[in-house]
């Protein structure tokens, strides 16, 4: 069996860990301690918290995206696809490392998805983003932990809870939409989302598209007509 070989380590802000990117081949990983993040073979959820989030809103003349969490960049490289020529995108990454990563050896992963024009990166957490915005994205998607908890960092709680939801409502323009990528299926947090305004569908997904362990994608739509 090939190796794992390390290839970088970064520490998350607020003392909470370190990533690693590793590599096996034409594989890749990003673990936290013995956790793995995310693996290259497994992009299918990631890709699908674009794709149907994108369904919803993408339409629209100049739609405006904010991702949090730019990861190996597959949810970055399927809202480029589905997303007009005028979309423009905002991502917010609290790693910087993690940005020279998906420039560096895993730039064919998103066919460097970060030279695209309509992207702008933000090194800065993603909770800052949403809370400084008012009506100004049409989609928010969330995948910076495995689930609507805090596991890679205590602070992402905040995101999660009826405040966070409430910033995230104020954020998004009407009939825009909130995606959260979960590992798990989380009925609490489904009725929180309710209980904040939103109107959710809690959808499965395959980790590998067709096969894999299934996860799961909440779509929350603010209620309210786009603007036109």
């Amino acid at each position: 069996m090939i190796p794992w070989i390390v290839l970088d380590t970064a520490p998350i802000p607020g003392d909470e860990g370190q990533l690693r990117l590793l590599q096996r081949g034409s594989e890749f990983s990003i673990q936290l301690g013995h956790n793995e993040l995310m693996n290259s073979r497994l992009s299918g959820s990631e890709k699908a918290l674009a794709t149907l989030a994108a369904e919803r809103v993408g339409g629209r003349a100049g739609a405006r995206f904010l991702i949090g969490g730019l990861g190996m960049g597959f949810t970055l490289r399927a809202a480029l696809d589905a997303l007009r020529p005028d979309a423009a995108i905002v991502v917010a990454e609290l790693v910087s490392n993690v940005g020279e990563w998906v420039r560096g050896p895993l730039s064919a992963l998103s066919a460097n998805a970060l030279d695209d024009t309509r992207v702008d990166l933000r090194i800065g957490d993603v909770v800052g983003a949403i809370r400084s915005a008012t009506a100004a994205y049409d989609a928010i998607l969330l995948d910076v932990d495995n689930g609507p908890d805090g596991l890679t960092r205590a602070a992402n709680d905040r995101l999660y809870d009826g405040a966070g939801l409430g910033a995230a409502m104020t954020a998004l323009r009407p009939g825009g939409v909130l995606a959260v990528w979960s590992a798990h299926p989380d009925r609490t947090f489904t009725q929180r989302l309710r209980r904040g305004g939103f109107a959710v569908e809690e959808v499965p997904v395959r980790a590998n598209v067709t096969s894999g362990a299934r996860h799961t994608i909440w779509l929350a739509m603010k209620p309210g007509r786009a603007p036109r």
